[in-house]
């Protein structure tokens, strides 16, 4: 199993694009065989009866999931609004609450965490012919809608309420967030249809349309005041019923929803109502969890909150601690900026950062700050298309020996006396524990380490901008798709240095203390990503690029920040928790009551 989805604890076998720097601080119903025996009698105009063979044949009942009851979701937090395309509309809560009654063309499975259709036949690709590049430089994208596909009054899903989500979206008159929207330079509608053709080609087309508008229900309404508190009609497995402020909101079944279960050849969704309560502290979170008050929560994945939950398990809860996407990594500063923090750094110098490298054990991070709950990360993909990494940092054992005789190679090389100064947050708890656990690792290699930290407002400010740390720490934020996985290649960028551009790390910029033939071919690779649209192009040029930035150690990547869910699972099935944005409410349409 990868490890962006790999747990200690998994009981049960997602934003719009790329990342964000974070400164922080089943059981089916039971039934018998049936007993089947087939007689045939005779008709009135003969006179003898044939029975049938003395025989029982026996078949297996279908599976099949209950309908009906209701499951509790606990949230610590209220949403602000229920329109996801005005101010607020991201927060994080009203896409979790949102997964019940919005559909778009693409959603992410929390089992391969990959984008999958939802309102469409299929995804979008070159392969598939559903995305082309055309003669004069543009792209044209194209979707089939699911014939099936209704709104929950039955009123099919058409390409007019794609052209009206995306006039909506371009009205100048509301704060949406046009981004990407506004390369869209023509489209052609049909019934069951929707192409739209961008001024250039861009692999960030796959988060479009994510949430589709009825147009027959919204048209003529004021689309900025009359959804924060209510909904438009829904295309999800449920519709909003109720919104108690401060206390809960409630879903109700849509009748008409178009998606059937593949496995019992069942309609969706099973249960009658969803409600979701709000609670603010995360102990009475997990108190109400514990009371069974709630089915199911996705609390604050600290150690403690874990294994608070895990203690659970014998008495009918499960427990997932997943790889979330937020993965924290060491890096180093190139520019002239990092003398200012160490006079003796020698960053510059591969076997020094290939000694950090062998010097760090990230086993001892993961089991000292998350308790052991995951494995180590081997690369930074994994946080966004885990099938597509290469784990190019497992060439890094955990090694002193080698480390020392790397750091003996960087002292011979630079003729100067090398050190390592550590900089990272000063009020995030694990940094500093971790900044702790680097004094003695770094010690048994024999390499002169000191710690430097900083309150994050100082160190994502004016150090961050300016190039001024030697040895760093922080994390980014990875999302599912190929369109995240080619755009956190451009914090590397030897074109686009800091402050204005996004290469903080200043690694093959204008002045950087290395320039080499792998940061030239780097930014061709970045600048071939940012022009390609082909999957298989992609995937090529990612995989280069993945392996460049290990072979030259500019990053360590050490570990993803936990995310974690429990849900009585003796009472409600088919949970399955998803460590991206889609989150734990990805399938809500297949959870049925156990104990129905």
């Amino acid at each position: 199993m990868n490890r962006l989805w790999r747990s200690r604890k998994v009981t049960f076998i997602v934003l719009l694009i790329a990342f964000a720097l974070v400164a922080a601080a089943c059981s089916s119903s039971e039934g018998g065989d049936e007993d089947t025996t087939t007689t045939t009698e005779a008709t009135e105009d003969t006179t003898t009866t044939t029975a049938a063979a003395d025989t029982t044949t026996t078949t297996e009942p279908a599976l099949e999931r209950p309908y009906g009851g209701e499951a509790v979701v606990g949230d610590s937090q209220e949403p602000p609004t229920l329109n996801a395309f005005l101010p607020g509309g991201d927060n994080f809560i009203v896409s979790i609450i949102g997964q019940g009654y919005a559909a778009g063309v693409q959603e992410i499975s929390g089992f391969t965490l990959e984008l999958i259709p939802e309102l469409v036949t299929e995804l979008p690709t070159t392969s598939n012919g559903g995305v082309t590049v055309n003669d004069d430089g543009t792209m044209t994208v194209r979707y089939t809608i699911l014939d099936e596909a209704v709104w929950a009054d039955g009123t099919p899903i058409t390409g007019d309420d794609f052209q009206f989500t995306l006039d909506t979206i371009l009205n100048e008159d509301y704060p949406t967030v046009k981004d990407t929207y506004i390369d869209i330079v023509s489209t052609e509608v049909g019934d069951k249809t929707f192409e739209y053709t961008m001024s250039a080609p861009t692999v960030l087309y796959e988060f479009l349309f994510g949430e589709i508008l009825p147009k027959h229900d919204i048209e003529g309404t004021d689309f900025v005041n009359d959804y924060n508190e209510a909904r438009w009609v829904s295309n999800g497995p449920f519709q909003f019923a109720e919104w108690a402020k401060g206390e809960f909101i409630t879903l109700e079944r849509n009748d008409n929803y178009w998606k059937v279960d593949e496995e019992t050849g069942q309609q969706l969704p099973y249960l009658d109502t969803v409600t979701f309560r709000f609670i603010g502290e995360t102990e009475a979170l997990i108190n109400a969890f514990k009371a069974r008050e709630v089915d199911i929560i996705q609390p604050d994945p600290n150690t403690e909150n874990i294994e608070t939950l895990q203690a659970l398990e014998p008495e009918g809860a499960a427990v997932e601690v997943l790889n979330g996407p937020v993965w924290e990594h060491v890096n180093f500063q190139f520019s002239d900026g990092r003398f200012d923090r160490n006079p003796n750094s020698c960053t510059e110098s591969l076997n020094m950062r290939k000694a950090a490298a062998h010097a760090i054990d990230k086993s001892v991070l993961t089991d000292e700050i998350l308790a052991g709950q995951v494995e180590p990360l081997e690369s930074y993909v994994d946080a966004f298309s885990p099938t597509l990494s290469q784990e190019s940092w497992a060439q890094y054992n955990y090694d002193p020996a080698t480390a020392a005789d790397f750091f003996a190679a960087a002292l011979e090389e630079t003729g100067k006396e090398c050190t390592f100064v550590f900089s990272t947050t000063s009020n995030n708890a694990a940094r500093v524990t971790m900044s702790e656990l680097f004094v003695d690792m770094f010690a048994a290699a024999g390499i002169p380490y000191e710690n430097d930290l900083e309150d994050s407002q100082l160190f994502f400010g004016e150090t961050f901008a300016s190039g001024l740390w030697d040895m760093g720490e922080w994390a980014w934020v990875g999302s599912p798709g190929l369109s995240g996985l080619v755009s956190i290649h451009d914090v590397w960028d030897p074109e686009s240095p800091a402050p204005d551009g996004n290469n903080a790390y200043q690694w093959g910029t204008e002045g950087s203390s290395v320039i080499d033939e792998n940061t030239e071919r780097y930014a061709a690779l970045r600048d071939e990503m940012n022009a390609t649209i082909d999957d298989a192009e992609l995937i090529t040029l990612i995989n280069e690029a993945e392996n460049i930035l290990a072979d030259q150690v500019v990053i360590i990547p050490l570990y993803a920040r936990l995310v974690t869910a429990a849900v009585w699972a003796d009472e409600i099935g088919n949970f399955k928790h998803n460590p991206t944005q889609a989150s734990h409410t990805w399938n809500l349409e297949y959870w049925y009551r156990t104990d129905a």
